[in-house]
């Protein structure tokens, strides 16, 4: 018959190997961990790193060219309005334009304006920060010959109807130029920047529907049915 002791000795020692398979393999797992957030946060390799770096800084000059577009439509007021929500409220001032009163008459375009300008000053950030965090690259925002091009284009057009449809026209086109760029970033991104794929997937998603929401307007209220939107490369626009 085993005695207590012995009992109690074999009990120990058991204890003792489950506590260290449970402690190794909780180190392994953590070990992994750690090593996955590192790499993560690593420059992209090989040909991604390139094209990584060109894709953001793409991405921060087009979207840099909507602040001024959307300022167009909804005016800029560096003062906010308590509301929540305010359809005569404008948006903040881009840095080195002038106050602006709005452009547009039609609330709706107004409010897409707002929303528009507010997102994509989110998004021009986000991608500074993975170019600042992944690269050391502190890159700050440049307008493009092809946004100052529709930037121009809204500045010269009257105010109220005109305006309107020009806005539609020109901000619609202007994010169609931004998702073949953003759908390459989805499957030529490094394979561990899963943010990155994430955002650029996003913005896929929010122009492509922002797009229908602008042809969909210009249809409605101009009779402007068969608008395509266009990217200013006549040879891209005309491939199919």
């Amino acid at each position: 018959m085993e005695t207590a002791a012995k009992k109690l000795n074999r009990t120990s020692v058991f204890d003792q190997s489950r506590a260290v398979i449970r402690n190794t393999a909780l180190g392994l797992s953590a070990l992994v961990a750690s090593a996955g957030v590192a790499y993560a946060d690593g420059p992209g390799r090989g040909n991604t790193a390139q094209f990584e770096r060109n894709y953001l800084v793409f991405i921060i000059n087009h979207h840099y060219s909507a602040l001024r577009i959307t300022e167009l439509a909804a005016g800029t007021d560096p003062v906010r309005d308590a509301q929540v929500v305010a359809p005569q409220e404008g948006t903040s001032p881009t840095p080195g334009f002038s106050a602006t009163p709005p452009k547009a008459t039609d609330d709706e375009i107004r409010s897409m304006a707002r929303m528009g300008n507010r997102e994509q000053r989110e998004e021009i950030g986000r991608a500074q920060r993975f170019l600042q965090e992944w690269y050391g690259v502190h890159y700050h925002p440049q307008l493009t010959a092809e946004g100052r091009r529709m930037i121009a284009t809204l500045e010269a057009a009257p105010a109220g109807a005109q305006f309107n449809q020009a806005f539609l026209r020109t901000f619609s086109s202007h994010h169609f130029s931004a998702l073949a760029p953003s759908v390459h970033c989805m499957v030529k991104s490094d394979l561990n920047h899963d943010g990155l794929r994430r955002y650029c997937e996003n913005i896929v998603i929010v122009q492509k529907n922002g797009i229908n929401d602008m042809r969909e307007m210009l249809c409605k209220q101009y009779s402007d049915c068969g608008f395509v939107p266009m990217n200013g490369d006549r040879r891209k626009d005309n491939e199919l």
